[in-house]
């Protein structure tokens, strides 16, 4: 069955499709948290891009990569609400008794990236942290990635990187210190050090 809307002929949506947005649920909820910074919101924010990816399923074209596709979406998304609200007028009532609002994630939010999956630890870092991982060596990143966000232990990463234990040292301690750098500017815009 094809739906014709003013001439133009809209594809019927397929299971398949449908099957691929819904594989990226949980990155697509892990990034919304972080923009979000609350667990009710992300939720509505994921549900409003998975709607949204759905509804226009016509305007994916084969060979896009998904994932990028959905991010757009959920990224817009985001600016229109958030631009939405800031022309609404906000009326507080100040007794001086109010505490600060929290800055960081939901505390209440549990959310378990799959083992081993850098990907999914990737989207609840910093854009600028996240750049900055991305953009060092192949060999150092990977030896970053699997010490410092897998959590993994020296030996299980020369295994994986199929090399001896004194090259994964050099690629960590290099790594890193190209971090370092990289970060350091942000670090002082946030106070982190001096």
């Amino acid at each position: 069955m094809t739906l014709i809307t003013a001439g133009n002929i809209v594809k019927p949506r397929s299971h398949e499709f449908e099957k691929l947005v819904m594989e990226h649920l949980d990155m697509l909820f892990a990034v919304a948290l972080r923009l979000t910074r609350n667990a009710a919101d992300a939720e509505d924010l994921t549900q409003n891009t998975v709607v949204k990816a759905l509804r226009f399923h016509d305007k994916f074209a084969r060979g896009t990569y998904i994932k990028a596709w959905l991010l757009t979406i959920l990224r817009n998304t985001f600016i229109n609400e958030y631009r939405r609200r800031a022309r609404r007028p906000t009326f507080v009532e100040l007794t001086g008794s109010e505490p600060a609002a929290e800055r960081g994630p939901d505390p209440e939010v549990a959310f378990e990236p799959k083992e081993h999956n850098s990907k999914d630890l990737l989207e609840l870092l910093d854009d600028e942290v996240k750049q900055a991982i991305e953009s060092l060596p192949e060999d150092f990143k990977q030896a970053v990635i699997m010490a410092d966000l897998e959590d993994m232990s020296y030996r299980e990463i020369a295994d994986a990187m199929k090399c001896p234990l004194g090259t994964v040292m050099s690629r960590l301690y290099r790594g890193r210190k190209l971090l370092r750098e990289r970060l350091h500017g942000l670090a002082i815009d946030r106070r982190l050090t001096h």
